[in-house]
Formats: structure tokens, sequence, C-alpha cells
């Protein structure tokens, strides 16, 4: 008869209400299951995933009136795995899902976490522009839409890459430390200015291209190279383009990287390519961490073929990044921060709000990443039900 507290609830339940309590919730996820809302319902109900400290303008939200919303407040993936399939119980079922700025900490964003909102989830949207830890592939054979935001983090990414070049340029951290410490100004180099310099963008969509802009004022030299070949329409019109990537290696003085990780980015800055750069150039990363081969910019650093790194993201993180990062007086740190901003994230909802609408409407979102044809009925067993609320209590 002792009491407990559910996580997430001010509810006491004795032992005997407990098991009721779990008795009535295997039944309401039996009954629901199976329930499959019509695709263009007058009203749509979602479900955002996020904390409140990412919390944006209720007023964004009070222009989609016909959405209605449920927060599901949580701090980690486990406790997300544990609380969904009782909210979706108790208040599904959910025909959308919206993954807000910051919820780095829930992903991967695959099958064993969206599967309780089976079958009724048609669309999930993402706050983020990079999808690399979003199963679409799974999504797609669900039946299931997935959009990410394509222009909300353009400015504050940006935004971070330039700060990071005149970061590593003038070695501001480096002088910043060395105030914080009681050394004014202390044995400190010369710094480099960033007139006259050429950047060299990896990859010119709608980031690369705010950044080309944006470095001009600086008095940087702009080169560009776009993965799928040939000169980008929207590119400023002082940018030259480089036919191959070995061509902007050689060419420029800072290399800035803005494509997106795929198989064929994974350590696209390898040994071979940090060879060819200049020496003494720069790298800056705010794209994501895998594209640079870890060992090789490293080794690179060391030797001081590379002058510096400004780094946003990096390989393994948060948790298992290389130490030599942290420690090294030649690396610009950040923690994937680049998007963190109030805009990014009013932004990023009214992206994923147009996306849904979008969808509600006509059948397709506005920028999918994915194409649905059909939406599979599954078939849900009631037992498969039961087991999982069972397994989902023992975590309580």
């Amino acid at each position: 008869d002792s009491a407990v507290v559910l996580p997430g609830n001010d509810i006491h339940l004795t032992q005997a209400a407990l098991k009721l309590r779990f008795t009535s919730l295997s039944w309401t996820v039996t009954r629901t299951s199976v329930m499959l809302p019509p695709l263009h319902s007058s009203r749509v109900r979602l479900l955002y995933l996020g904390t409140p400290q990412h919390e944006t303008s209720p007023s964004i939200r009070q222009k989609y009136p016909q959405f209605d919303i449920d927060i599901l407040d949580v701090s980690s993936r486990t406790e997300l795995l544990v609380r969904l399939p009782m909210l979706v119980a108790s208040s599904g079922p959910y025909q959308g899902v919206v993954c807000r700025l910051g919820t780095q900490a829930f992903e991967p964003f695959d099958a064993e976490l969206l599967s309780p909102l089976l079958p009724a989830l048609r669309i999930v949207v993402s706050a983020m522009k990079g999808f690399d830890d979003f199963d679409v592939e799974w999504m797609t054979k669900s039946g299931i839409w997935f959009c990410n935001t394509r222009n909300a983090t353009v400015p504050a990414t940006a935004d971070m890459a330039l700060y990071l070049i005149l970061a590593v340029l003038r070695r501001t951290f480096v002088a910043e430390e060395s105030v914080r410490h009681g050394c004014w100004r202390g044995a400190l180099a010369l710094a480099r200015e960033p007139t006259g310099l050429t950047l060299g963008i990896v990859g010119m969509g709608a980031i690369g291209t705010c950044l080309a802009r944006k470095a001009f004022a600086i008095g940087l030299k702009v080169r560009y190279y776009a993965r799928d070949g040939g000169i980008v329409r929207n590119a400023p019109e002082d940018a030259m383009y480089c036919s191959s990537l070995e061509e902007l290696l050689t060419a420029a003085d800072i290399i800035s990287l803005h494509c997106p990780l795929t198989e064929s980015t994974r350590h696209l800055i390898g040994e071979r390519e940090l060879a060819i750069m200049k020496d003494g150039s720069y790298i800056i990363n705010t794209a994501r961490g895998p594209i640079v081969d870890n060992a090789a910019l490293i080794e690179a650093l060391k030797s001081g073929k590379i002058a510096g790194a400004g780094l946003d993201v990096f390989e393994g993180e948060p948790y298992n990044i290389h130490p030599y990062f942290m420690e090294s007086d030649r690396v610009a740190v950040q923690p994937h921060m680049g998007g963190l901003t109030v805009g990014s994230f009013e932004r990023a909802e009214e992206e994923c709000l147009q996306n849904i609408q979008a969808w509600s409407t006509s059948g397709s979102p506005r920028m999918p990443v994915n194409m649905v044809t059909s939406h599979p009925v599954a078939r849900h067993d009631s037992v498969q039900d039961m087991t999982l609320i069972a397994e989902r209590r023992d975590e309580i």
C-alpha cells in the first residue's frame, strides 16, 4: 500500500491503484492502436517533442487553429521511450510529430522511438536542417512523410561560420583564455586579418550562399565547389566557381564546409585532401563532424600544415569527442550551437507547421525529404501491445 509516483506526474498511487491504471492503459493501447484517422480530417493532432527552454512564441501556433497540439516535455531518450507510449494511449492518436531544435538527446529518430505512434502517424517534421539521425528509409516504408527545415537556421549558421573564421584568424579564443587567467596579452603571436584571403566554400546551398555574401563584407575573396556540379544559380556574382574539390582546396586559405552528411561525404576531407591544401591554411566545420576525418585533421594540426580549425560540430559528439580538440590552442570550439537563436527557432516552427498544413490540405508537404505513395495500415497484435506496456511498466 506504499505510494508511488509516476514520472512526469504528481499522482500518488497505491499498488492496487497502479495495477488498475496499467490494466486500463493496456486496454486503451489495444483499442486505439487500430484507429486510422482520415488523411484529410478537419482537425490534425500534433505532438511536439522538446523542452520548455526551446519554447517559441505561442502566436506562431495560434496562426494554425486547425491543429490540436500536445507537448511532451522530456529530457532524454530513455524517458521518451517510457512516456511516449503512455501519452499515445491516454491522449492519442497523433497524425504528426514536430521535433524541435535542441532534441539531440532523443536521437536517433527511428522505429524504436516512433513505432508507438503507428498506425496513425503520417508526417514527421524536424526543425533541423540535417537529418542524418532520422531513419527516413523506415519512415518511407511505413508511409510517413519526413520534412526538414531548409531555411530556418541559415542566417544563424552562416554567422557561426563567419565567427569561427574570425576566431581562428585573430586567435581570439586564445587571447580570451589568457585574459581570464590574469595574463594580459601574454605571449600572443600576431594574428592574421581576413582582407585579401580566399574563402573556399564546400557546398553552395542556402548556408554557403549566405556565408559568401557575409564574407565579402570583411574583405574575403570567395570560391566554391558544389557537389552537384555546375555553377550555382543563386551564388553571388563575385564568387568564383571551382570545377572540382581539388581545385578549391589548392586555391583557398580557408575551407568552410556546408554539405550534408551522407555516405559520399563521410570523411570527405581526409589525409589526401588536407595534404593538398595550402600550408598554414584553416578549416571551418559547421555542417557535420564526420565530414572530416578526425585522425587526419589532428595530424595536420599538430604538424602545422593546418594552422587552425574552427569547429561547431564533432565526430562522436557530444560525449565521445577526441580530447585533442578540447586541449589544443589551434582549435576554436563551439557545442553545435550554430542554429540556436531565437530567430532560428521561430522560423523553424513556422516552416514545420507550413509543411504540415500543406500535407493536411493537399496530401503532400511543401518540402519533403522522402516521397510517400501510400500509407500501409499496420495490423497491431494486442499481445504485442500488452508486452510493450509490461516492458515500460518494468522500466518505471
